[in-house]
């Protein structure tokens, strides 16, 4: 039966998110913990700070997944909202440094050199590591509410939306380039020594971060995969069908892209927050256009409309990235965009419609023949 083909690809999937579950939560870090003399098993503290930053970055994918693959609505700003949630939880970090910094002042050290008195007022809410967490995701969530509400509303969409987004990432980039806005400028934040009493430069707080990613990674996937079961989540994909249906069948098109627009944005603050404290650096660089174009890639890698693969193409690419660049650090470029078009060109389902496609066909019956060699009816 033609419904059976589904059932068996949602086992599937859930089998393949426990495994995943398992291989990340538990085999790394005790990999990790494996003395590096005398086993080749042995996970460096390097290699799972690395997954960390990957798996951060999956949730980024995850977000752009959900507006792209299932609402048809291709944002290329998702950089910007990483970006304010890493520079919020950054600004929690650096106002952390105090005693230990290099000029020994309670102000940042971007902020001495800038020859600034006393600490702006926008900074006083990130004194706090709540502030800093909270902020991580509301700002990006209210300016993802009020850009998403003038765009939508207008009914902006296709290609324009796709350019005005871009627009946004450049601006953005702009902006907090310059150091009259006093967030380190071209610089950045950087320099991170403890999070809430925990040093930064300590293998257990990375490991402990490394952790506290895999399970956010987790609980986005599951909300990600909630909104799209629920009814909420068909209006989308009849959205991404055809919006003209939707409207004339009585709903609101704008509306439900709103929302799942501000939870993409939600989710890339998320990732922003979890990348600071284990990269230990955020710049204008992760907030432009380029970073905005390589998450498209990578949910275009790993098949988009499926959840699973935006962590797949999120995870690939970058670890391609992580190798490549050792050995070809000017060509990749040219390679992430060669990808890209043979992706789209060659497999627009991405790798794991691909996998689909083949998982299918095994699984469909071969049609009946009869014993004169025509088909059976």
């Amino acid at each position: 039966m033609p419904e059976a083909i589904p059932v068996q690809q949602d086992r599937r999937e859930t089998l393949s998110f426990f495994v995943a579950g398992v291989i990340f939560l538990v085999v790394l870090p005790l990999l990790n913990v494996l003395p590096a003399e005398g086993s080749w098993l042995h996970l460096s503290d390097f290699r799972l700070n690395q997954f960390g930053k990957f798996l951060a970055f999956a949730i980024l994918a995850l977000g752009l997944d959900l507006i792209w693959g299932y609402c048809g609505v291709l944002s290329l700003g998702q950089g910007v909202f990483f970006g304010l949630g890493a520079y919020c939880m950054g600004m929690y970090l650096a106002l952390q440094i105090g005693s230990e910094s290099v000029y020994g002042s309670d102000l940042p050290d971007f902020m001495v050199w800038t020859q600034v008195k006393e600490l702006p007022l926008f900074w006083y809410p990130f004194k706090s590591f709540w502030g800093g967490f909270f902020g991580a995701i509301l700002v990006p969530v209210l300016f993802a509410t009020l850009f998403g509400f003038l765009a939508f509303r207008s009914r902006i969409k296709g290609v324009y939306f796709a350019i005005i987004t871009q627009a946004l990432a450049f601006a953005a980039w702009l902006v907090f380039n310059r150091n009259e806005t006093r967030l380190g400028g071209t610089n950045g934040l950087t320099d991170f020594k403890q999070l809430i009493g925990f040093r930064l430069s300590d293998p257990s707080t990375q490991r402990g971060l490394y952790l506290v990613t895999v399970l956010a990674l987790g609980a986005a996937y599951l909300l990600c995969r909630y909104i799209v079961a629920s009814r909420a989540g068909k209006v989308l994909i009849a959205i991404r069908d055809s919006e003209s249906r939707v409207t004339f069948s009585g709903y609101t098109p704008w509306m439900y892209k709103l929302f799942v627009f501000v939870v993409a944005a939600g989710l890339a603050g998320l990732a922003g927050m979890l990348y600071v404290p284990q990269v230990g650096i955020i710049t204008p660089a992760q907030i432009g256009v380029l970073p905005s174009l390589e998450v498209v890639i990578w949910v275009a890698v790993g098949g988009r409309g499926t959840l699973i693969g935006a962590i797949v193409g999120a995870v690939a690419v970058n670890y391609g990235r992580s190798v490549l660049t050792n050995y070809f650090p000017e060509a990749w470029p040219f390679i992430l965009g060669g990808l890209f078009v043979i992706v789209v060109t060659m497999f627009p389902d991405g790798l794991i419609g691909m996998i689909r496609k083949l998982t299918a066909r095994k699984e469909t019956p071969a049609p009946l023949v009869k014993a004169e060699g025509g088909t059976a009816a």
